[in-house]
């Protein structure tokens, strides 16, 4: 089993419920991981036979162009275009935060984590 995995990639976004935070937009950090056994001999170097973390990024970020208004129907929306992409993956789990959530303190961020798979 390998597990490839992306931790910290930041975003900007117009996500939110309130009509305020698809105006402003926010920051976001994302993390992936992805689970998966090798699609050929890794002894052959080739990136065709694992997951490209490069594109697992562009996956992300062209998610993170469509405004939301949960956090959740991104993170799942990002797992399926994952799961599309890379079908023999076992199990994928994406996590956004959102910086700075509009509270009425300060709280450093919110998140929502969903998992697909085993």
């Amino acid at each position: 089993m390998i597990n490839v995995a992306l931790h910290g990639a930041e975003f900007f976004g117009k996500h939110g419920f309130y009509p305020e935070e698809q105006l402003l937009g926010s920051k976001f950090v994302v993390d992936i991981s992805v689970d998966f056994e090798p699609q050929g001999d890794l002894h052959l170097d080739k990136l065709a036979d694992t997951v490209n973390y490069e594109h697992l990024y562009e996956l992300t970020f062209q998610q993170m162009q469509h405004p939301r208004k949960l956090i959740e129907t991104l993170c799942q929306a990002i797992i399926d275009d994952i799961v599309k992409q890379y079908p023999y993956a076992s199990a994928v789990s994406v996590t956004i935060k959102k910086l700075n959530p509009p509270m009425k303190g300060k709280v450093d961020f919110s998140s929502v984590t969903i998992t697909h798979g085993i």
